[in-house]
């Protein structure tokens, strides 16, 4: 199962709700990322721990990047 979590589309970063080393559940909320004024809420496929974060609130990202990666 994919162990990262990827922007589904060019926008910003709003906000990320996770910190390394969290312990996350397959649909928990993980990041906002905002794409033509629409906020969209990034979830988690699978249960596991943020083994590394990859962009910060304000950062830009295009489609696909990557978000975060659980162990």
């Amino acid at each position: 199962m994919e162990s990262k979590l990827l922007s589904p589309m060019p926008g910003a970063v709003i906000s990320i709700g996770v910190a390394v080393g969290d312990m996350v559940s397959a649909g928990q909320s993980c990041a906002v990322v905002e794409a033509m004024k629409m906020q969209n809420s990034l979830t988690i496929a699978r249960d596991g721990k943020v083994k590394a974060i990859y962009v910060a609130p304000g950062d830009k990202v295009a489609d696909e990047d990557v978000i975060l990666e659980l162990e």
